[in-house]
């Protein structure tokens, strides 16, 4: 006996047009969906603050006993207000016998005494009951005051130093809305804090080539290269991540046109 077959139904070309559009509009879809992600982390990369961007004090020289030029640097980190105002706290427990600082254009300097708790014997052998407790920077007005991305450097003459240890020199940092950020906070452990006060290693006498002008210190100047070095492989590897992240964006937006001009 034979046996005859019969075709099968013949295949809808418009089905066929209708998935090959369902897939590149699913494909269009993901490849728009990594443009916005690549995009986004470009721009979250590139426009968050450094983390650096505290305020901090270096120093050429820290010797014990020896005089040095502390350099306060102040960033404005709000976006909608300038920083008027740097009031710099320092140590009463071990007081500089010396304060000097140096004129800052725009700005307008005081030097606040206060009578000490307990006379205290500082590193000279010199024992004294009253001594310069703050410096207070304060802008002379709205132009001369440190804008949105901004930053300026208060530098001040002190000594003699303490003994060998950690300095802290907490500042208030005030903004023209009225707000002000305390850079007040110590490190505990191994976590670092949110607001860290600036913050000076004083080290033995003797550790460099100091004299009492506080000259240039070879360990001093170690540490700030390689606070500048940690610094710029900071900010390059941000730079490395968005420029990654734009190229990401690029492609998928090449490949997404690619994919509505084929689908038209």
């Amino acid at each position: 006996m034979t046996r005859t077959s019969v075709p099968g139904p013949a295949p809808d070309p418009h089905a066929a047009t209708v998935s090959k559009a369902g897939t590149e509009r699913r494909t269009a879809r993901a490849l728009s969906l990594a443009v916005t992600l690549g995009l986004a982390a470009a721009l979250t990369v590139l426009g968050a603050p450094a983390a650096s961007a505290h305020v901090t004090v270096r120093a050429e020289s820290a010797a014990a006993g020896g005089y040095t030029v502390l350099r306060f640097r102040a960033p404005t980190e709000s976006q909608d207000a300038s920083t008027t105002a740097l009031t710099v706290h320092l140590p009463d427990g071990t007081p500089f016998t010396s304060v000097r600082t140096s004129p800052v254009p725009g700005w307008s300097v005081e030097l606040v005494e206060s009578d000490l708790d307990t006379p205290v014997e500082v590193s000279s052998g010199a024992t004294v009951d009253r001594a310069v407790t703050q410096i207070r920077w304060t802008a002379d007005s709205a132009e001369d005051a440190l804008a949105p991305g901004e930053f300026g450097e208060f530098p001040v003459s002190v000594g003699p130093l303490p003994d060998p240890g950690t300095v802290y020199f907490p500042v208030v940092q005030g903004y023209s809305d009225g707000t002000e950020v305390d850079w007040t906070q110590q490190a505990e452990g191994d976590a670092d804090p949110e607001h860290p006060a600036p913050s000076l290693e004083v080290l033995a006498a003797g550790s460099g080539d100091i004299d009492e002008h506080g000259a240039s210190s070879s360990a001093a100047e170690a540490r700030s290269e390689s606070a500048g070095t940690s610094e710029s492989s900071g900010n390059g590897a941000a730079l490395v991540i968005a420029i990654a992240a734009l190229i990401v964006a690029l492609i998928g937006a090449g490949l997404a046109g690619l994919a509505l001009r084929r689908r038209g």
